[in-house]
């Protein structure tokens, strides 16, 4: 049986492509998938000319085009939803501790410390002891979002306990600038917003 015969069986013509026989291969063995014989057929007619291909390559016959001889020099496309971090940029312990968040991770975090604010806001002038239980909810809530980033909960509290100090030192500082709010609210709302960067931002 001659390469020809081959080609012809898979309904194709000398110069066809790898693409063009790699899809007729495909079709046929589709079209008579009930038939074993007529598959094994399909089946050994691609492999000869692949084999006479490969031969053809090896003597020169065939050009290689150069995405396959030089794949190293197509360039890489960028996926649409990659989102640039702080690859190389800074050392690798901050690029260990800075997180680029998804919508969703920056969505809950923002959905629970508004409410935890508002609660605090409306209810916390008549009963101070709201102020401690929504800072106790927003402080297990920082823990709860840093800690499923990454399943580390050491580095989680680190973090948490951290954002917390840093927030109430922030707020004391600027609670001078509080018109309207008593201190100890003004003070949980900025703690809030520092234990919300900390549960978005960081890992």
């Amino acid at each position: 049986m001659s390469d020809l015969s081959h080609y012809q069986q898979l309904g194709l013509t000398e110069d066809a492509s790898f693409d063009e026989i790699q899809a007729a291969k495909e079709r046929l063995k589709q079209q008579h998938s009930g038939d074993q014989k007529v598959i094994e057929n399909i089946e050994a007619a691609y492999d000869s000319i692949l084999m006479d291909r490969l031969r053809l390559r090896q003597e020169g016959k065939i050009k290689v085009p150069e995405r396959i001889r030089f794949p190293e020099k197509q360039t890489k496309k960028v996926p649409d939803s990659f989102t640039p971090g702080l690859t190389g940029k800074g050392p690798v312990w901050l690029q260990k501790l800075i997180d680029t968040p998804s919508q969703a991770d920056i969505l809950w975090p923002t959905g629970i410390y508004v409410v935890l604010g508002a609660i605090s806001i409306y209810s916390g002038v008549s009963q101070p002891s709201i102020l401690q239980l929504t800072l106790a909810l927003g402080v297990g809530g920082c823990l709860y979002f840093l800690n499923r980033k990454e399943n580390k909960f050491g580095r989680a509290v680190l973090l948490t306990v951290g954002g917390l100090i840093l927030g109430l030192i922030l707020g004391g500082i600027l609670s001078a600038l509080a018109t309207g709010l008593s201190t100890e609210i003004f003070i949980t709302l900025v703690t809030f917003l520092v234990l919300w960067m900390v549960s978005c931002f960081l890992r």
